[in-house]
């Protein structure tokens, strides 16, 4: 199969809200949020003022939203320069082991090696998923064990 990775757009808002359901239940969550408010959501995320993210999309042959790369970049990382986090990879199931998050993580890669001041790219994994895990090291990503990751809720959804 045929895919088109790009920037996300405007016209693209409600096809990520949707694709994001997939990503919860793919992830176990069974308290869905409703349509509307991930729209919402996902329109202040990708294109508020300032924007918080953006992402890549993976387009099928038909034009069907069937993956996607979410990421935002931080700063400082080394030094004074900046890093392309990677918040979310997902390739909808059906094309999984067909190369395209690989070429999602290529496509990162570039965009943070063409970005001024961009020293690297990271994202994490969660140890309890050794797919994610051997798909990393498939590409010759090595784990690293330096951080602790701490998390506290604020109260919002």
């Amino acid at each position: 199969m045929t895919v088109t990775i790009r920037p996300a757009e405007k016209r693209d808002v409600l096809a990520v809200a949707e694709l994001i359901e997939e990503i919860e239940r793919f992830y176990g969550s069974t308290e869905i949020q409703p349509l509307e408010e991930r729209r919402f959501q996902v329109e202040e995320a990708l294109f508020g003022s300032p924007p918080l993210a953006s992402a890549l999309l993976v387009e099928d042959e038909t034009g069907g939203l069937v993956g996607l790369a979410a990421y935002s970049f931080l700063w400082p990382a080394a030094g004074s320069s900046h890093s392309l986090f990677l918040k979310e990879l997902y390739v909808r199931d059906t094309l999984r082991r067909q190369g395209v998050g690989a070429r999602l993580m290529d496509e990162l890669r570039a965009l943070a090696a063409g970005r001024p001041g961009c020293s690297r790219v990271e994202w994490m994994t969660d140890r309890d998923n050794p797919g994610a895990r051997a798909f990393y090291k498939s590409l010759g990503f090595a784990e690293f064990d330096g951080k602790i990751v701490y998390r506290v809720d604020t109260g919002t959804a």
